[in-house]
């Protein structure tokens, strides 16, 4: 039962990888005085899309730009309930460079108050993402813990109201 369980999961994350690869797109966006198709990561991502950018915020020499993929209608395509790929970048603020490497999380707050318990991100080739499910209209807050390569604790957050 195990190794069924664990082929239909791999399977599914198979499945689901194209499409996201799909939706998944920066193009003529701005990431912090950089060019999208110069950030390392998105090229060959496709140009169109619902992408909204939730702001820059700086923390300890650590600058995070938070994004959000409307991901909805290729999702419900694969009988998923994900509506969103949350997304966050990360750049030294002294040298520029982006950074790649470390531990991230985010909790998130839904209009009516529900506080999901920390999700992690995963690296995705020059941000750090998940799919979430933000189904409800309303303000949605983004608490961000993070535990970059220099091993210094750094909180970040962001808002968005959905429709």
């Amino acid at each position: 039962m195990k190794t069924l369980t664990l082929v239909v999961t791999l399977l599914l994350a198979l499945l689901t990888a194209p499409v996201m690869a799909a939706q998944h797109d920066h193009s003529g966006h701005n990431h912090g005085g950089a060019k999208a198709s110069s950030h390392q990561g998105h090229e060959g991502h496709g140009t169109a899309g619902n992408m909204t950018e939730l702001g820059t915020v700086a923390v300890k020499g650590v600058k995070a730009l938070a994004e959000m993929k409307d991901v909805r209608a290729a999702m419900a395509k694969t009988g998923m309930k994900t509506t969103h790929h949350f997304m966050v970048m990360f750049t030294d603020e002294k040298t520029g460079k982006e950074i790649e490497s470390g531990k991230v999380a985010v909790k998130i707050t839904s209009p009516d108050g529900q506080v999901t318990g920390p999700m992690e991100l995963m690296g995705m080739q020059g941000h750090f993402g998940a799919d979430v499910i933000l189904d409800k209209p309303g303000e949605y807050r983004f608490q961000i813990g993070s535990k970059l390569a220099d091993g210094e604790a750094r909180q970040f957050e962001f808002a968005t109201v959905v429709k």
